[in-house]
């Protein structure tokens, strides 16, 4: 049986799937920057996205620290916090995903329109590219120790790709 837990509770698991492994052990914690930028898909600014970074080992550092998130507002502006407590994001090297916050992602045919058939009546296919979301294309982004309000992300839909 194939089920399917909302967004914002498959990164609360992360989370405290994170804490538990990183948290052992830890002193004063990483260095933190602040981080904000802006979300569009097809060149608007996308409301409602969940945007998450999360610290890449490099440099001998296995455990660099927890991951950052938000939510955009209205005008696809979003503003990190990490560990959803602090603001910012640890600086060094990340793995963005970008989800549209409440809904399901279903698989994507060439059309860029999802499978529904293993989805509730109600779930939605998010508009947002898998790739955003892929572990095996991460897309990376970097956090400079001086922070930065330029962490912007243009998406293109695959329906917008086609025309």
């Amino acid at each position: 049986m194939n089920t399917h837990l909302p967004l914002l509770r498959r990164f609360a698991l992360v989370t405290v799937f994170f804490a538990t492994v990183f948290m052992g052990g830890c002193g004063g914690g990483p260095t933190l920057a602040p981080v904000s930028g802006v979300v569009t898909l097809d060149g608007k600014p996308y409301p409602n996205a969940v945007v998450n970074f999360q610290p890449v080992a490099t440099n001998g550092i296995d455990a660099p620290g927890l991951g950052s998130m938000a939510i955009t507002d209205e005008n696809g502006k979003f503003t990190l916090k990490y560990d959803n407590v602090k603001p910012g994001a640890v600086v060094g090297k990340h793995v963005i995903r970008i989800v549209t916050n409440g809904v399901f992602t279903a698989p994507q045919n060439e059309e860029g329109t999802g499978s529904d058939d293993e989805l509730p009546k109600e779930a939605k296919v998010d508009p947002i590219p898998p790739e955003w979301f892929d572990p095996n294309n991460p897309k990376h982004f970097d956090v400079p120790a001086g922070g930065t309000d330029q962490a912007n992300f243009a998406i293109t839909s695959k329906k917008a790709k086609k025309k």
